[in-house]
Formats: C-alpha cells, sequence, structure tokens
C-alpha cells in the first residue's frame, strides 16, 4: 500500500472488486473512495453532455440496451486500476441524429476532467460503449 499523498486501489484479496477502496494515506489522515462513487460522478458528468440521452447497463439482453434510471447510473459504469491511474468504462445510449465521435470525444474530456478534480486521481484512458441510439419518432 502506498504511503505517499497518491491514492491506490485496495488490492486487498479479502475483497471483492466492487468494494475495493480507492485510498489515499496523508499525514492528517486516510481517504476511501469507493469505485461506485468514482462511478457515479462519471455517470453525472456523462449526462451532463451534448447527445447523451442516458446510461446504459453493462452487456445487452437479447440486443436491446437497457437504460438506467437516474438513482442507478453508476451501473453504466466500470472503474479499474491500471498503471497508478483509473481506467473508466462508460455505457451510454445517445440520441439519434448526433455525430457519435463528437459525442463520445465530449464525454471522454468532460469526465476526465470532472474525476481528476473530484478525487486528485489521474485518469488513465476513458472507454466509451455506445449500447445504443434513442430515436425521436414522434411518438409521447
Amino acid at each position: 500500500m502506498p504511503t505517499d499523498s497518491r491514492a491506490a486501489l485496495n488490492k486487498s484479496p479479502a475483497r471483492d472488486r466492487s468494494s475495493a477502496a480507492l485510498r489515499s494515506t496523508r499525514p492528517q489522515g486516510r481517504i476511501e473512495v469507493l469505485p461506485a462513487v468514482v462511478g457515479a460522478i462519471a455517470a453525472h458528468a456523462a449526462l451532463r453532455c451534448y447527445g447523451v440521452m442516458g446510461m446504459a447497463a453493462r452487456g445487452l439482453r437479447d440486443g436491446v440496451a437497457t437504460l438506467l434510471r437516474r438513482e442507478s447510473v453508476h451501473r453504466g459504469v466500470e472503474v479499474r486500476e491500471i498503471g497508478g491511474g483509473l481506467a473508466i468504462d462508460l455505457y451510454i445510449v445517445v440520441e439519434y441524429g448526433v455525430r457519435i465521435i463528437e459525442v463520445a470525444q465530449s464525454l471522454k474530456s468532460a469526465v476526465r476532467f470532472e474525476v481528476e478534480r473530484s478525487t486528485g486521481v489521474p485518469v488513465v484512458e476513458v472507454n466509451v460503449f455506445v449500447q445504443g441510439v434513442h430515436g425521436d419518432s414522434g411518438q409521447p
């Protein structure tokens, strides 16, 4: 476990991946942030981006993406430690008619900025997986 001010994921074999905490040890004490919290920060940053309709559940069921409700958007994000930083995978549904490449680039930048600002841990990579496109068919 590092004793400097850089944070790292706890690699204790007794904990599973979902409960491993992001830890930082400082002279004043210890800070722990669960990956679900980092996921929630990333998801809320993603939802504020133009062209993102919502977060999707990881994986498709019968080839259809499941749009997540606002209270469970963190489930559309996977956070891993890679080389002293974080790797974040985002599963999203985009609005019909937007340029997906531009939405993805904007999303990557916004999520990287918000997570680094909130946690102080560098984000090494942000991967965007577009699970679906939500079209406006004129129906209510």
